[in-house]
């Protein structure tokens, strides 16, 4: 069995539980905080949330572990079969990771710990992420799912990058990161009905 280390509160954290019930794959819970122990870091390097414990083996960084979970449990398929359209798939994942959540969590310590980061950090981060929100514009396709006309993993990381993003977008800067892009809020709420995903936030809010 599959050990899942990290905490609820983290958004990969949840994406990865939602990919592993989605899966059918069978996997345990294990509350592990992001520390710099040898322990935690031992499973992730730099000792962020999630990691996964596969027979004493260790795993880190969620499209790694999302990588994994395909090739061990291939149905219901969360890439194209396509090569061109499945790298599709990844590049919007790139996009949706490295120039909106990224981006957006340089102002966490504001949401989450009511510690002030600095008004150059503050409009860098909403310059970045008004462009970065028309990259993803740019290549979503919205028909009704992020990538086309089945769910694919791209809606998983639309659904858990913008549950984080937003907050510190309306909380830190002014900001209604989908206020300009309908498509992507359509899918995200399609998303929240999905049933992987209203099991993990149901059972993260009980």
């Amino acid at each position: 069995m599959i050990q899942l280390y990290g905490l609820r509160m983290s958004n990969y954290y949840s994406l990865i539980k939602a990919l592993m019930i989605e899966k059918g794959v069978e996997f345990e819970e294990v509350k592990a905080p992001p520390t710099q122990e040898e322990d935690n870091l031992s499973r992730s390097p730099m000792g962020k949330m999630p990691s996964i414990g596969v027979d004493g083996q260790y795993l880190s960084e969620s499209l790694a572990i999302a990588a994994y979970l395909d090739r061990i449990a291939p149905q219901p398929a969360l890439l194209p079969s396509d090569p061109l359209a499945a790298a599709k798939v990844v590049e919007l994942i790139c996009h949706l990771k490295l120039d909106v959540e990224l981006v957006a969590r340089r102002c966490l310590p504001e949401l989450l710990f009511k510690k002030p980061v600095s008004d150059e950090t503050r409009e860098s981060a909403k310059a970045e992420l008004i462009k970065g929100m028309a990259a993803v514009d740019r290549i979503f396709v919205g028909g009704p799912y992020a990538a086309g006309d089945t769910v694919t993993l791209a809606d998983f990381y639309t659904f858990y990058t913008f549950g984080l993003a937003t907050g510190i977008g309306k909380a830190v800067m002014d900001l209604d990161l989908l206020a300009d892009y309908p498509r992507i809020q359509a899918v995200i709420d399609l998303m929240a009905k999905h049933p992987s995903i209203a099991r993990v936030e149901a059972e993260k809010a009980g």
